[in-house]
């Protein structure tokens, strides 16, 4: 039997543990390289990327809070009225011989509207003179014969019985003198019904009859003429207004300011005077009426036409008011936002009051000549950086609070 020597096994043994060793150590090391190689190329890509930067300022459109008068309004609907209307009819029966005006002109006081055919009234007037004339002549002789009577009858060569009938019949003649004037003033009258004039200034409605038309007395409606300058703007506010429009009315040394707008045009508003209010609040709807009497020379009030109404109660005196588009709204309440001067907004909370115009009262929240954004808000945040593109504050100095307004 041969036997293989020992020290050849641990020989041989040895160097199989090394070539492990090596190998481990190799695997090893690639790993590492590998770790290393990986961190290092995840630090190139990071050290790749470009920093974090600011957005960028948000374009605004600005303008000042201001200080100015605004007047305290109350805003409803209203109806241009005529001043007068007047229905135009014949007083007495004929035919239309005359037409003196076109349908929707515009008419003084006096002038010809229409005339009815005179012959058969100056027919009946010159018969009445003629009863009044004979009349009076028996009404003088009358009267003579009674004085005659009376002289006999002083010398006892009368009786009392015939100066009594004589005197009789004198005042009998002398009643009948006074109805036969009161005929020809009547027939007079009748007459002068045939020419119809305007009674008023104002303007002619269509025409109903036309030259050759027989019209009954009271009967037939000729035209209709409104009073257009001046004019009514009649409308009605609630009953809660009532105290305050009387403690207005009361204090003022002048009229309440009524000012009237026509909706959807740029008609510039008309100004008028608040000159009635109703004895009696509506106890079905709670309102009350008043009106308001404008001049409407230039006739842009038209009667029937609905217009804004703006009932001037006071004034606010030297008021904070801002755009009423710079306003927004939250689940908070109103807010809007204020310009700093690093060019950066804060959102301020404010407290608004009566809006006039385009413009709102800011009671509290922003004072005056703070910059506000009235454009771009949807963009901001509190704190966010701004470049404002347009400042809309106005320069021009505030108008009286009753020179304009709706």
């Amino acid at each position: 039997m041969r036997m293989t020597p020992k020290s050849n096994t641990r020989t041989n043994a040895r160097p199989a543990r090394s070539g492990r060793r090596i190998g481990m150590t190799a695997a090893a090391l690639l790993a590492t390289g590998l770790i290393v190689t990986g961190c290092t190329k995840q630090s190139v890509a990071e050290a790749g990327k470009p920093a974090t930067m600011a957005p960028p300022a948000a374009p605004v459109i600005t303008t000042k809070a201001i200080t100015r008068d605004i007047p305290v309004q109350v805003q409803v609907i209203g109806t241009v009225e005529p001043y007068s209307t007047v229905t135009i009819k014949s007083r007495v029966p004929g035919q239309l011989v005359k037409i003196g005006f076109q349908r929707g002109q515009d008419v003084k006081k006096g002038d010809l509207l229409v005339e009815i055919d005179r012959r058969p009234f100056e027919a009946t007037l010159a018969a009445a003179k003629a009863n009044l004339a004979r009349d009076i002549a028996t009404a003088k002789n009358a009267r003579e014969e009674a004085e005659f009577q009376a002289d006999i009858f002083k010398r006892s060569a009368g009786t009392q019985r015939e100066y009594d009938r004589a005197v009789a019949v004198a005042e009998a003649s002398e009643a009948q003198v006074a109805a036969d004037q009161a005929a020809v003033q009547a027939a007079q009258i009748q007459l002068g019904y045939c020419t119809i004039v305007s009674p008023i200034d104002g303007r002619t409605g269509d025409l109903l009859a036309f030259e050759g038309t027989l019209v009954k007395a009271d009967d037939t409606t000729l035209v209709t003429i409104n009073q257009v300058a001046p004019v009514y703007v009649t409308f009605a506010v609630t009953e809660t207004y009532l105290p305050q429009v009387r403690q207005y009315m009361a204090t003022s040394n002048k009229p309440l300011t009524v000012d009237v707008t026509i909706p959807q045009t740029d008609v510039p508003a008309q100004h008028g005077d608040l000159t009635f209010v109703d004895n009696q609040v509506d106890k079905t709807t709670g309102m009350i009426q008043l009106k308001g009497t404008f001049a409407n020379q230039d006739r842009t009030l038209w009667p029937g036409q609905f217009v804004n109404v703006a009932l001037v109660l006071t004034s606010l005196t030297d008021a904070v008011v801002v755009p009423t588009e710079a306003i927004q709204t939250s689940q908070q309440g109103r807010f809007l936002f204020v310009v700093k001067p690093d060019q950066t907004v804060e959102s301020r909370p404010v407290t608004t009051g009566v809006t006039w115009d385009d413009l709102t009262v800011i009671h509290k929240g922003v004072a005056a000549n703070e910059t506000v954004v009235t454009d771009g808000q949807l963009r901001l945040v509190p704190g966010s950086k701004v470049i404002i593109i347009k400042d809309t504050t106005t320069t021009q100095p505030a108008q009286p609070a009753v020179a304009s307004g709706r």
